[in-house]
């Protein structure tokens, strides 16, 4: 079983490292996904996602939780657990008149825990990290009748793979730490065609390759209130690294010059912004919880407005690296696990709501984002085996002078879960 399991891994890693190579490629879209390493995945599963996406102070021996390290140890003790997760986003976008319309659909991550020793465990598992995705065109005649046409386009994403591992000490606190590679492949490029032969139609773009590797630590203390509640704090915190790799920048002036520059990413000193989380849950035995999630990314010191194909390509509006935050509310309820008459009174109902701030600015301004997630976990053959259902609604660009993009995304998740080792007994 153990080496289905890795094989399934080494598969699904093979072909998400395709995906990220790929040109012509959108697993996500949106405009704003021009500027540095394009929208940064909101990582989690179908779990998570009908959730608004906390877990920080999550523990819950039913579900992998990826948002936390430390929350590896609130299992059985023999128990391994997966989870697979797909998503699909459907988005409406409008400028003044001007309106569109995208759908994507794309693998969200897998993740397998498994126990290690006494009050400690394992996780390793796949996901996005950030997506690019956009096509913007425009097309004005001068005073001479000359039609001008411009466009500029970009595809491409990063993915991360990563180990974790936690203990629990004194029975309340938990430790763990999660190492991350990240890798992926971005291109970014502008075009501008005139119809007055006396001019030279230009081409310009990057081509970026990217990894880059960190550490993330989180920790999470549990305090019981009376016997069927708990309250959770917790906290994370990754840190800040330089991203490795290369970049191809080139250039082509009609028929006559074509110029084409390779460098080194580690040259360019680019890093990848820190993040601290914090959280507090409580908790009723095994019937209802609520949590509340603060994050706070900073970018400042990424380098991103200086280095070509991280700053914007063919785009005139101001873009600058900064501080990110967002916070995020969930709450869910099962009616009674243990019902034999009515299945629905068996699953898990979910909702939650969030605000979202832009790891950047553009002409001064954060990119928001506000929503809210509903989501059902329906119970599947035994055990804590379940298929999870995630709906998210929200619009991003607030501000009336930026591009709002309205959207719907659905998540499908199968969390599954085994006993292993477990040694039969006989009469």
């Amino acid at each position: 079983m153990f080496r289905r399991l890795v094989s399934i891994v080494c598969v699904l890693l093979s072909g998400w490292a395709a995906m990220a190579q790929t040109d012509g490629t959108y697993v996500g879209y949106s405009p704003y996904s021009v500027y540095g390493v394009g929208n940064l995945h909101q990582n989690g599963t179908a779990w998570n996602k009908g959730m608004a996406g906390v877990g920080i102070a999550t523990r819950n021996k039913r579900f992998v939780n990826t948002a936390n390290p430390a929350s590896l140890t609130a299992r059985d003790s023999l128990s391994f657990m997966s989870d697979f997760t797909l998503s699909s986003k459907i988005s409406v976008f409008n400028e003044g008149d001007k309106k569109g319309f995208n759908t994507t659909f794309n693998l969200e991550n897998f993740v397998l825990s498994f126990p290690l020793w006494k009050n400690s465990a394992m996780m390793v598992g796949l996901s996005p990290f950030s997506e690019v995705g956009y096509r913007i065109s425009d097309t004005k005649t001068d005073y001479y009748s000359t039609t001008n046409s411009f466009s500029t386009y970009g595809n491409g994403g990063m993915y991360q793979v990563f180990a974790a591992g936690a203990v629990t000490l004194w029975n309340r606190l938990s430790l763990g730490v999660q190492g991350t590679y990240i890798f992926g492949s971005i291109n970014k490029t502008s075009a501008n065609s005139t119809g007055d032969s006396s001019f030279l139609n230009f081409f310009t773009g990057d081509s970026l390759q990217v990894n880059n590797f960190s550490l993330k630590a989180g920790l999470q203390y549990q305090q019981p209130l009376g016997t069927k509640n708990a309250v959770i704090l917790g906290a994370t915190y990754r840190l800040s690294t330089p991203f490795g790799g290369h970049r191809i920048h080139y250039l082509e002036s009609g028929s006559y010059a074509r110029t084409r520059e390779e460098h080194l990413i580690k040259e360019d000193k680019v890093y990848l912004g820190d993040e601290i989380g914090a959280g507090i849950s409580f908790r009723n035995s095994d019937v209802w919880s609520a949590e509340v999630n603060y994050i706070r990314t900073n970018w400042n010191n990424s380098n991103f407005e200086s280095v070509p194909g991280f700053s914007n390509v063919g785009v005139e509006s101001s873009f600058a690296s900064g501080a990110g935050q967002s916070v995020r509310a969930g709450f869910e309820i099962t009616p009674n696990r243990n019902d034999i008459r009515y299945f629905f009174k068996r699953c898990t109902y979910r909702a939650g709501a969030y605000y979202d701030s832009s790891y950047f600015t553009v002409n001064g301004k954060h990119v928001d984002a506000v929503g809210i997630t509903l989501g059902m976990t329906l119970p599947v053959f035994r055990w804590y085996n379940g298929l999870s259902i995630g709906v998210d609604m929200g619009r991003r660009g607030l501000d009336s002078s930026q591009i709002g993009q309205n959207y719907v995304g659905f998540s499908l998740g199968l969390n599954m879960f085994d006993i292993w080792f477990q040694k039969p007994r006989y009469e």
